[in-house]
Protein backbone atom coordinates (compact mmCIF):
# COMPACT_ATOMS: atom_id res chain seq x y z
CA UNK A 1 0.00 0.00 0.00
CA UNK A 2 0.91 3.37 -1.04
CA UNK A 3 -0.09 6.62 0.55
CA UNK A 4 0.05 10.15 -1.37
CA UNK A 5 -1.48 13.39 -0.42
CA UNK A 6 -4.56 15.08 -1.59
CA UNK A 7 -2.67 18.29 -1.95
CA UNK A 8 -1.16 17.59 -4.50
CA UNK A 9 -0.62 20.54 -7.44
CA UNK A 10 -3.66 21.12 -9.72
CA UNK A 11 -3.68 18.59 -12.90
CA UNK A 12 -1.65 16.03 -11.37
CA UNK A 13 -2.72 12.88 -9.74
CA UNK A 14 0.62 11.05 -8.25
CA UNK A 15 -2.26 8.31 -6.84
CA UNK A 16 -3.54 7.33 -10.35
CA UNK A 17 0.01 7.93 -12.26
CA UNK A 18 1.03 5.17 -9.70
CA UNK A 19 -1.82 2.47 -9.95
CA UNK A 20 -1.78 3.01 -13.64
CA UNK A 21 2.28 1.81 -13.68
CA UNK A 22 1.25 -1.04 -11.32
CA UNK A 23 -1.52 -1.92 -13.97
CA UNK A 24 0.99 -1.73 -16.93
CA UNK A 25 3.03 -3.98 -15.12
CA UNK A 26 0.12 -6.78 -14.61
CA UNK A 27 -0.57 -5.87 -10.80
CA UNK A 28 -3.91 -5.30 -9.93
CA UNK A 29 -4.34 -1.60 -8.11
CA UNK A 30 -6.55 0.78 -7.19
CA UNK A 31 -6.85 4.13 -5.26
CA UNK A 32 -9.65 4.87 -2.40
CA UNK A 33 -8.88 7.83 -0.45
CA UNK A 34 -9.08 7.74 3.40
CA UNK A 35 -10.77 11.07 4.38
CA UNK A 36 -9.55 10.67 8.01
CA UNK A 37 -5.72 11.10 6.81
CA UNK A 38 -6.90 13.30 3.81
CA UNK A 39 -4.77 11.12 2.23
CA UNK A 40 -5.36 8.71 -1.77
CA UNK A 41 -4.14 5.18 -0.68
CA UNK A 42 -3.20 2.93 -3.44
CA UNK A 43 -4.15 -0.84 -2.80
CA UNK A 44 -1.39 -2.95 -4.51
CA UNK A 45 -2.47 -6.90 -4.56
CA UNK A 46 0.07 -8.77 -3.61
CA UNK A 47 1.45 -11.37 -6.39
CA UNK A 48 1.11 -15.06 -6.30
CA UNK A 49 0.49 -18.09 -8.32
CA UNK A 50 -3.08 -17.73 -7.46
CA UNK A 51 -3.48 -13.96 -9.07
CA UNK A 52 -1.11 -14.63 -11.73
CA UNK A 53 -3.49 -17.89 -13.09
CA UNK A 54 -6.69 -17.16 -14.76
CA UNK A 55 -9.21 -17.31 -12.52
CA UNK A 56 -12.31 -19.24 -13.33
CA UNK A 57 -15.92 -17.90 -12.76
CA UNK A 58 -18.10 -18.84 -9.50
CA UNK A 59 -20.78 -21.16 -9.82
CA UNK A 60 -23.91 -19.52 -10.29
CA UNK A 61 -27.06 -20.76 -8.68
CA UNK A 62 -30.29 -20.89 -10.29
CA UNK A 63 -33.46 -18.38 -9.24
CA UNK A 64 -35.75 -19.68 -6.67
CA UNK A 65 -38.98 -19.93 -7.98
CA UNK A 66 -41.50 -17.29 -6.35
CA UNK A 67 -43.99 -19.04 -3.95
CA UNK A 68 -47.57 -18.90 -5.25
CA UNK A 69 -50.12 -17.29 -3.69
Amino acid sequence: MERFPAGAPRGQWPAESFAAERRREGIPARVVMDLDSDSFLVIVEAASDEHSRAKEPLPTRPPRPHPQG
